[in-house]
């Protein structure tokens, strides 16, 4: 059980079977066990009122009912995650004034106390109807790579934007190496989000947005709506999901070598 204090929410984990890069990749085996169960582990040992797996697929639903989760069957016309949550939620009656935690199907390495982090986060953060985490970027190669999401904030912790580009740009030096040993601070957005859910609903129901589109960041819509999300450093190392094969072999070692 995690330590972080953290008030009454439930999690939900969206998994879809048709993943782009790795087919059925919540169902693939780690250490005896498939990806999606572990995820649902992690979940389990958060303080959350309940876990809740959203799936469109009645393979998924056989496998997490299998090892006890509880599931809802989804569409499977859905965007993104948030959509399919917000469906969820629907179909379980909960009321607007409910705090949602969206966990990503692929993330079997998730530390519980991360999760009640961002509960507690929105909680607290009542200017807010989003809240969500990053970490910090010491790794110049990392900074310029667009897969790993950079977040600017403002003076209270609050999201500006979210880019694939290395933002903050420093004009006082030629190179991001130069620029991090001289002590200027990259942030990597982590893909854990806490939601009011009639702010859920709401961003759910907009279309998606100009910046939301370039970038290929749903989160952007939020910005662009004029909502505000939330940040703060996660109280624990998060290490990166899976969205390959490689990932899928890198992390199967992790946990065995846990073991």
């Amino acid at each position: 059980m995690s330590t972080v204090e953290s008030s009454a929410y439930h999690i939900v984990i969206p998994a879809r079977y048709a993943s782009e890069r790795l087919p059925g990749k919540v169902l693939q085996d780690l250490a005896g066990r498939s990806l999606l169960q572990h995820v649902w582990q992690r979940a389990c040992e958060s303080a959350a009122e309940s876990v809740i797996i959203a799936t469109d697929d009645e393979r998924i639903v056989r496998v997490a009912e299998g090892f006890g989760a509880r599931v809802v069957l989804t569409a499977r016309n859905h965007q993104s995650g948030s959509d399919r949550i917000a469906e969820c939620a629907a179909k379980l009656d909960w009321p607007d004034s409910c705090l949602v935690v969206n966990l990503q199907g692929d993330e079997p390495l998730m530390p519980a106390a991360c999760l009640d982090q961002v509960a507690a986060l929105l909680e607290q953060r009542t200017d807010c109807e989003v809240a969500s985490l990053y970490w910090p970027m010491t790794d110049a190669g990392e900074v310029q790579n667009p897969n790993a999401v950079k977040v600017v904030t403002d003076m209270q912790d609050r999201a500006l934007y979210f880019s694939r580009s290395p933002i903050p740009f420093s004009r006082s030096h030629n190179s991001i190496a130069r620029a991090i040993a001289a002590g200027m601070q990259w942030k990597r957005h982590l893909g854990l989000y806490a939601y009011r859910l009639a702010a859920l609903r709401h961003y759910t129901a907009c279309a998606p947005t100009p910046l939301e589109v370039s970038e290929r960041l749903e989160q952007l819509r939020i910005l662009e709506q004029g909502g505000k999300i939330a940040m703060a450093q996660a109280c624990e190392y998060i290490p990166a999901g899976v969205d390959t094969p490689d990932d899928l072999q890198r992390v199967r070692k992790l946990i065995e070598s846990n073991r």
